[in-house]
């Protein structure tokens, strides 16, 4: 199955660079054995050419005889075997955090030749991301653990790319950028500082397999911090590669290590080596055990149930349709800014927007990956979800709502078709037992559905404020008197607000984190680096002179 999902992705053309189009998928093949970091052959990976993914501490690679066996996603065929470090295996990770002192490995004042160091590492792995050869190893790698179309896996090595782009030569000290006020009196000023955390952690999730820790754990490292890198084992291969990567354009081999354990082992490592800040990005419920565990020195960037409105002035639906489709529905609605609920303006209903809707989700199909795997949601746990859902009065199903036919996709993942359910507006706020029902976050390829009357804006507005996560939206109106309204009384940290508005699809070139909440993350800009990654010192000069006959003052 995945040879043949794999042969027809990869005639798509790429989004990464537009040169690349006129190589042959064979000639990409025969090329990847000379990639010099490389130590997996991405097309090869299977069953019958299983991999081993080992983790990194104090300067070397080390494997374990406890191994996590992966199935394929696809055919269930057993094809990685990670070496999971177990919780007798901690001790190294917690030296090699501890050895970090809290003001880091760089600073303002201490070996300030590391920012320009990652300036030119930056460069090196930008270049060697460009190499058509590269990327296509790389979005290969992503395609084969959390199975998604070549186009969105190529995507998401094209925004890591830029985004190292966006950090060579001086940007990285240019983070760093310090800020002095005059003082009260001669010879006296004060300086304003980034100053980094020192051991820090990092904790990622399986739907971007580089994009996300990769932005992170630079962003980490330009601020002058020492990390420990966990990526979740079903996909840890891709950061695993990309650290051998980053040691062949120059990372120092003692700044970063890197994990592979279970969720156990880890929380035993966070509480013994006490790093001075981590982030986090997951589940809800993990968010909020490690910020108790951690005593709140943590970053979250959480799980998003998150809203698209649909205004009152109707224009452009082919567009608007595709649109949504790609927001519920590209990585098999597996993103943490997918559209899970719409709020569609009565305006709407006299368009044809549900079924264009319906059409486009039936464009999606396995051989492709355009619709793939779920890796945290089995296709049952769905499928209940669903039917309780239909037991709402005036809910129904507006398509989908079917396992994946033809498809060997292993029972401990979800295999389901694009999926809406309609809820009525009323309903939905009817009482908080419903409510909490309608907005359960699926992480797969599955939304809700309601519709608005022109009065019934303050009932949407309502169901916005009693969301507890906020990270993605979209209000699709040119007007910009509802614009203001919707904006106005509502939260999420990353909105886009147009005719155009999505809520996926976040480039490196704009901040990408939730709001509402002081320990929200943010990912990608200087802004959401200097936010995470380092805090604020201010050291005031004050080197005189003692003003002319100074005297000894009384006691006060």
């Amino acid at each position: 199955m995945y040879r043949v999902s794999a042969s027809r992705a990869l005639r798509a053309k790429s989004v990464y660079d537009k040169s690349s189009t006129s190589l042959a998928s064979l000639t990409l093949s025969r090329l990847n054995h000379s990639i010099p970091f490389a130590t997996v052959d991405a097309e090869e990976l299977s069953g019958a050419h299983p991999a081993e993914v080992q983790s990194f501490v104090q300067g070397k690679w080390i494997g374990s005889s406890n191994h996590n066996t992966l199935l394929d996603p696809l055919n269930g065929e057993p094809f990685i075997k990670v070496a999971e470090v177990d919780e007798s295996g901690t001790q190294p990770f917690v030296d090699s955090l501890s050895q970090c002192p809290k003001h880091g490995l760089h600073n303002p004042f201490k070996s300030p030749e590391r920012y320009l160091l990652y300036g030119d590492i930056s460069t090196k792995a930008a270049h060697m991301l460009a190499l058509p050869k590269v990327a296509d190893f790389f979005a290969r790698l992503i395609q084969r653990v959390a199975p998604k179309s070549y186009q969105q896996a190529a995507g998401e090595v094209f925004v890591t790319r830029k985004f190292l782009e966006n950090f060579c030569g001086d940007q990285v000290r240019f983070l760093a950028r310090s800020f002095a006020i005059p003082g009260n009196h001669l010879g006296q000023q004060s300086h304003g500082y980034r100053w980094p955390y020192g051991p820090v952690t990092i904790v990622t999730p399986f739907n971007f397999p580089l994009e996300i820790p990769l932005l992170q754990l630079m962003g980490a490292l330009y601020m002058g911090n020492k990390p420990l890198l966990k990526v979740d084992s079903k996909v840890s291969i891709v950061m695993e590669q990309m650290m051998r990567l980053l040691h062949y354009c120059g990372l120092p081999a003692e700044d970063v290590d890197f994990i592979n354990s279970d969720g156990k082992t880890m929380n035993k490592i966070l509480l013994e080596a006490n790093p001075r800040m981590t982030l986090f990005t997951g589940s809800s419920r993990v968010a909020e055990k490690l910020a108790l565990d951690l005593k709140g020195r943590i970053r979250l960037e959480d799980a998003g149930f998150d809203w698209k409105v649909l205004g009152p002035d109707v224009q452009e639906v082919d567009y608007v349709a595709w649109q949504c489709d790609q927001d519920a529905y590209a990585c098999s609605g597996q993103k943490c800014s997918a559209q899970s609920m719409l709020f569609v303006h009565e305006n709407w209903s006299k368009t044809p927007l549900v079924s264009k809707l319906k059409e486009l989700a039936e464009r999606r199909k396995l051989e492709d990956l355009t619709i793939g795997p779920v890796l945290t949601f089995t296709t049952e746990a769905m499928l209940e979800h669903m039917e309780n859902l239909l037991q709402i009065p005036g809910s129904k199903l507006l398509f989908g709502g079917k396992e994946l036919k033809n498809h060997s996709i292993p029972s401990i993942y979800g295999a389901l078709e694009p999926t809406a359910v309609y809820v009525p507006i009323e309903e939905i706020l009817k009482d908080s037992k419903t409510y909490e029902l309608v907005t359960k976050e699926i992480f797969g390829p599955f939304q809700i559905v309601t519709e608005y009357k022109k009065d019934q804006l303050p009932l949407v507005l309502e169901a916005l404020e009693r969301m507890h996560a906020h990270l993605t939206a979209a209000v699709v109106s040119n007007d910009p008197i509802f614009l203001q309204e919707v904006i106005g009384n509502s939260v999420n940290g990353t909105t886009y607000a147009g005719l155009r508005g999505r809520t996926t699809g976040a480039p490196q070139n704009h901040w990408f984190g939730p709001a509402g909440d002081p320990r929200g993350a943010g990912i990608g800009t200087p802004e959401a680096i200097k936010l995470v990654w380092s805090c604020h010192r201010e050291v005031i000069y004050d080197y005189g002179p003692v003003p002319q006959g100074w005297e000894l003052p009384p006691s006060t």
